[in-house]
């Protein structure tokens, strides 16, 4: 399984192909989730059931049951019910956080049988055993902080926790760059795996409070509070910030300033990423990954705009998420180009 004197580049291209389509399937349950979230569909299944889960609810009755177990949550009797959801709207919620869960299921299936293929064909490089099996825990845990989140709003909440939704986004982000990175060291087998480098450290903490603002806005619903940029109601310093219970408190709880701190470490994210994408540039084999560290970063910045001024319209949030995995997926190759060891 690990004996590198015999392992074929060939296979280590397999593997990384795999890892790659397995990222994918990251990306996937990143969009998907990002529709669960605007769609307020994350507390429509009330049980963790992950083998028999995998099936829908296929009749009348079986139909009937689920909507009853969700009559029993918070979200349901102070927000869904008032608001007069039906079955058929219950089918609807139901539908995305089944899809989010079931790519959940299919992800760890491909990864598990993948995997087990190669290792069966003994096509494993030496060193990479230990991170293939770190991936796929990681997997594992990923899904726990899912269901976490859920159980925070099936008792006493009508949502989930703004900061265990944001623990399983930057968990699953985390997953998605790591998968990225062991599949670019396995597509060059024949060199030394690459290491992070001080601007590729700064660049991905950088883009990780970032990523951390953003899903705390998501959480605490503040992407509603101004539909005006660059403005927030006429003021470049939003009016409504409470800060009676301190700054550091308004700082992770206040929707005001975590939307006005959103909207402007963005910039500060933009500054890094060209200084970084102008030293990806340089390495050799790093023009690729430095127009797609441009092209992403900028095309972000226009969504987020865009989704503001839209009064955060579903199709704009979504992609605006989704353009933000890619903004990591690319962040990652241009820290890996920087950190190749031949």
């Amino acid at each position: 399984m690990n004996d590198a004197t015999s392992f074929p580049v060939s296979g280590a291209r397999g593997l990384s192909k795999l890892l790659f389509f397995v990222a994918a399937l990251v990306f996937g349950m990143v969009v998907v989730g990002g529709i669960t979230r605007l769609t307020e569909s994350g507390l429509s299944i009330t049980e963790w059931q992950p083998i028999s889960g995998a099936i829908p609810p296929l009749t009348h009755s079986d139909w009937v049951q689920a909507f009853d177990l969700y009559k029993q949550t918070p979200q349901y009797r102070e927000v869904a019910g008032p608001a007069g959801i039906t079955l058929s709207g219950f089918k609807f919620i139901f539908f995305w956080e089944w899809v989010h869960r079931l790519l959940g299921r299919v992800l760890g299936l491909v990864f598990f049988l993948g995997v087990g293929w190669f290792a069966i064909k003994r096509a494993i490089p030496r060193g990479y055993a230990w991170r293939l099996a770190a991936l796929f825990i990681l997997g594992g845990l990923q899904g726990a902080v899912g269901w976490f989140m859920v159980m925070s709003g099936l008792e006493g909440r009508t949502e989930v926790s703004p900061y265990r939704l944001s623990a399983h986004l930057l968990f699953a982000l985390f997953l998605f760059a790591a998968l990225i990175w062991t599949a670019l060291d396995l597509r060059r087998a024949d060199e030394r795996p690459a290491r992070l480098t001080g601007w590729g450290v700064a660049a991905l903490l950088t883009l990780f409070l970032q990523l951390l603002l953003g899903a705390w806005v998501a959480g605490f619903r503040a992407g509603y509070v101004s539909n005006s940029w660059p403005d927030m109601g006429g003021h470049l310093v939003p009016a409504g910030i409470d800060w009676s219970h301190g700054a550091l408190f308004a700082m992770t709880h206040d929707p005001y300033l975590l939307h006005f701190m959103h909207r402007w470490w963005a910039w500060v994210v933009v500054v890094v990423m060209v200084l970084f994408a102008r030293q990806v540039r340089k390495a050799e084999g790093g023009r690729a990954a430095s127009v797609a560290i441009h092209s992403t970063f900028g095309t972000q910045i226009i969504l987020g705009i865009l989704t503001v001024l839209s009064g955060i319209a579903i199709w704009l949030a979504v992609l605006h998420q989704a353009t933000g995995a890619l903004l990591v997926a690319a962040t990652v190759w241009g820290a890996h180009e920087l950190g190749r060891r031949q």
